[in-house]
């Protein structure tokens, strides 16, 4: 049958191919899933543990003092122990100190092969040591042979990747039992404890190291932090060197520029030292501002309502400021001085004459400026010299001082307000 011409054959070929492809991505993700869980498995078997685990470094003075106390007791009962078994006499008087230094060598060794994770090395090393532990056996001193055993397997079970150190214990405790007098129950609870004892001691090693690795990742990202924040300083000054020496620079530009088309037409003097006057007193302006940027760079600038006061006074401008005064970081606070800046230009360019005000407030949160002028005086001569200033003006323009401020998070309103022009900013601080 068609299926084309059966439209319910259809809809069961789909549901059915549907179901197929779900059962097997279903399928897929199970054994992704088992596969995860084989690979957490074995990397737990056959992993070591970290080096800083495996190092001394954290441990707390009174638990160093503790283990060295506790090895001298069992150094001083091994080697007893091999002379009071009475089977080191005569000429084997000498091998009791002799066997125990070259387990101290294989020790100190085997801490050094086992920071490296020289798994053959390491297992050579214990062998070495319970071969001797066998020797004191076989002498006739039971005892120092059971004490060099356990020890074996306790440093098999803290350094040793599990399954080998498992396989470690298994072997020493099969030839313990067949050592031990109290038979295989007592061999086993003894196994049992140095099992115990073993993996104890590696689980607060590990624990240890992973305090350490944390504390080096949290010394990295501090670094990271340290060196971005290294990073955004200088991308602020780069910014705000640039905003004053453009703003500055290309203001005398425009005004030489003029001056020399003035020349070259034959103005009249007085004109062309008028604009030479405003070049120079711009680049006197651009020179305070830098010095200014490198205060604020410097933490030891002027505060934001001082410096307002300074600026209104070329301008004979009013200034209101009302909060509690506080330190505000340097962005805002830059913010705040760049647009006051441009906002006090602009008057000067488009409405030279005005009577402008100037109000800072220090909010709970925030900070707050609003510059408003009273538009042009509604003469010829104040109008032609607005369009003049207008036209050899250069400045950061309203864009530039909106998207400084949304930078910070803040906002800023600018547009007519009756004959006049007002503009708002408030940035978080």
């Amino acid at each position: 049958m068609d299926e084309k011409r059966d439209p319910g054959l259809a809809c069961a070929v789909a549901g059915a191919s549907a179901r197929t492809s779900a059962s097997t991505r279903t399928g897929k993700g199970e054994r992704a899933r088992a596969d995860k869980k084989r690979t957490r498995g074995a990397s737990f078997w056959r992993s070591w543990p970290s080096r800083e685990a495996l190092t001394r470094v954290g441990v707390p003075r009174g638990r160093i003092v503790l283990d060295h106390t506790m090895l001298a007791g069992l150094s001083v009962l091994v080697v007893a122990g091999c002379y009071t078994s009475g089977a080191f006499d005569g000429w084997y008087t000498p091998l009791p100190p002799l066997g125990f230094g070259l387990c101290v060598v294989a020790a100190l060794r085997y801490h050094h092969t086992t920071l490296d994770h020289r798994l053959a090395a390491s297992l050579g090393l214990l062998a070495v040591i319970a071969l001797c532990g066998l020797g004191a056996y076989a002498a006739g001193a039971p005892t120092p042979a059971t004490v060099i055993w356990i020890v074996s397997s306790i440093m098999a079970m803290e350094r040793l990747p599990l399954h080998a150190g498992l396989a470690t214990v298994v072997v020493l405790g099969a030839g313990f039992v067949e050592t031990d007098e109290t038979g295989i129950i007592g061999a086993g609870l003894t196994t049992a404890a140095v099992l115990l004892a073993g993996y104890s001691l590696r689980l607060d090693a590990e624990a240890r190291g992973a305090g350490f690795q944390l504390l080096a990742q949290e010394r990295l990202a501090r670094e990271a932090e340290a060196a971005s924040a290294a990073l955004a300083e200088r991308a602020r000054i780069a910014r705000e060197i640039h905003d004053v020496l453009a703003h500055s620079l290309s203001a005398q530009m425009v005004h030489l520029e003029v001056a020399r088309l003035q020349i070259e037409a034959g103005a009249d003097r007085s004109e062309i030292l008028k604009l030479v006057t405003s070049a120079r007193s711009m680049a006197r302006e651009g020179l305070a501002e830098t010095r200014h940027a490198l205060s604020a760079l410097r933490g030891d600038m002027v505060p934001v309502e001082e410096y307002l006061r300074e600026l209104a006074r070329e301008d004979r401008a009013e200034v209101d400021v009302t909060g509690e005064r506080r330190d505000l970081p340097a962005e805002a606070s830059q913010a705040v001085r760049r647009v006051a800046q441009e906002a006090l230009t602009n008057v000067r360019k488009h409405a030279p004459g005005a009577r402008t005000r100037i109000r800072f407030a220090y909010g709970t949160d925030e900070i707050s400026l609003e510059i408003r002028d009273s538009g042009p005086p509604r003469t010829v001569g104040g109008a032609r010299g607005a369009e003049e200033l207008g036209a050899s003006g250069s400045g950061y323009g309203l864009l530039g001082m909106r998207e400084r401020a949304e930078l910070l998070g803040g906002s800023l309103d600018a547009g007519p307000d009756g004959p006049g022009f007002t503009v708002r900013l408030r940035v978080p601080a």
